[in-house]
C-alpha cells in the first residue's frame, strides 16, 4: 500500500515540455513537425517510465500556473529569438514558480551570441567574432572587414537563430549588402565572423551533451548553394562519429560554461588547425534525440536526479 500511495505522489510530479505555439497541436504535421513530435514523445516516455507525468506548453501561453510543475524543460521554443523581450520577460515571471532547465542564469548568458567572446576568453577554439552594438551612424561594413583582412565574412544579429537575417559578405562590398547591414546595426547589436570555407565543403558538425557527456552527434550539410545549414534553409542532417578532437573541443566549451547545464549542444566547424566553436546552444537546442532514443532517458535521469531534493523534501 505504501508503494502505491508513494507512486501516485509521483505520478502527480509534472514536468512542462516547453515548445511555443506551433508545435502544440499541429495539423497536419510535416517531417520538420514530425520530427518535434518524436522528439517530445521519446522525452515523455523516458519521464513517465520514471514516474512522472509530462505536459507540452507553449511558453508564451497566458494564464499557465509555473507553480503547478516541478519543472520546465525547454525545448523547441523557436520563435523567442523574434520575440526576445517579451522571452525575457517570461523568464523573469518564472524564476521563482519552478525549476527550469537549463537553468534561467545560463539561458540570459546564451540569448547574445556575444557569449562566444567569454568562450574564446577561456582558452576554447572559437571562430573569431567581432560585435558591433546597434547605432544610428553604422560604419561601412567594407571598412570593418578591411581591418583584420578578412576576403569574405558572415553577419548576423547578435539574438536570433535558424539563420535569421544571416549572410555572407564579401570585400568589397556591392551596395545592396551595406544597406542592409546599417538597415540592421540601426535596430539590434550585430556580430562579424570570417567566413570558415569549410562549413561549405564538410558542413558543420553537432555534438550533443548530457549530462556532462557527449552521447551523438550528426554532421548538418547545407543545401547546394547555400552556407547556411539549418533545415529552414535545405540543410540536412547526416550520422557522424565525433573525432577525439571534436569530443575534446566539447568538453573545454561545457567546462567555460558559467554554472551547470543538464543539456548542450555544441556546433563546430573546420579551421585551418582544427575544429572551432560555431555556436554552443543551451537554450532550446534541436538534439537529435531520434538519432539515439537512449539519450532521452539519460536527459530525463539527469534532471530528475536534480530535482531529487526538491522530491524528497517535499515527500
Amino acid at each position: 500500500m505504501a508503494h502505491r500511495v508513494a507512486e501516485q505522489a509521483a505520478m502527480q510530479r509534472r514536468i512542462a515540455i516547453v515548445n511555443d505555439h506551433r508545435w502544440i497541436q499541429p495539423v497536419d504535421p510535416d517531417t520538420y513537425v514530425q520530427n518535434i513530435l518524436t522528439e517530445d514523445a521519446l522525452l515523455t516516455a523516458a519521464f513517465e517510465a520514471r514516474g512522472l507525468a509530462t505536459e507540452r506548453v507553449d511558453w508564451a501561453e497566458p494564464g499557465i500556473d509555473w507553480r503547478a510543475f516541478d519543472a520546465a524543460l525547454i525545448r523547441q521554443t523557436w520563435d523567442y529569438f523574434e520575440r526576445y523581450s517579451e522571452f525575457c520577460a517570461w523568464l523573469d515571471r518564472i524564476e521563482h514558480e519552478t525549476r527550469v532547465f537549463n537553468p534561467i542564469d545560463i539561458v540570459r548568458w546564451n540569448g547574445d551570441k556575444r557569449y562566444l567572446l567569454d568562450i574564446a576568453a577561456a582558452g576554447v577554439p572559437t571562430v573569431s567574432t567581432r560585435v558591433m552594438k546597434r547605432q544610428q551612424e553604422p560604419p561601412a561594413l567594407g571598412a570593418l572587414l578591411a581591418e583584420p583582412g578578412w576576403n569574405e565574412a558572415v553577419v548576423k544579429p547578435a539574438v536570433s537563430g535558424a539563420g535569421r537575417e544571416t549572410f555572407r559578405a564579401s570585400h568589397p562590398v556591392v551596395d545592396e549588402i551595406e544597406a542592409r547591414w546599417r538597415k540592421l546595426l540601426r535596430a539590434e547589436d550585430m556580430l562579424i565572423q570570417p567566413f570558415m570555407p569549410s562549413i561549405v565543403d564538410r558542413g558543420e558538425v553537432s555534438l550533443v551533451v548530457l549530462a556532462g557527456s557527449v552521447t551523438h552527434a550528426v554532421r548538418k550539410i547545407a543545401a547546394p548553394g547555400e552556407f547556411r545549414v539549418q533545415d529552414d534553409h535545405g540543410g540536412t542532417v547526416h550520422e557522424h562519429a565525433p573525432t577525439a578532437a571534436e569530443i575534446a573541443i566539447s568538453e573545454r566549451a561545457i567546462a567555460a560554461i558559467p554554472g551547470d547545464v543538464a543539456y548542450a549542444r555544441v556546433d563546430l566547424v573546420d579551421g585551418p588547425d582544427g575544429p572551432l566553436i560555431m555556436e554552443l546552444e543551451l537554450i532550446e537546442p534541436e538534439l537529435f534525440l531520434r538519432h539515439n532514443p537512449g539519450a532521452a532517458d539519460r536527459l530525463a535521469g539527469a534532471i530528475v536526479a536534480a530535482l531529487t531534493d526538491r522530491f524528497e523534501a517535499s515527500g
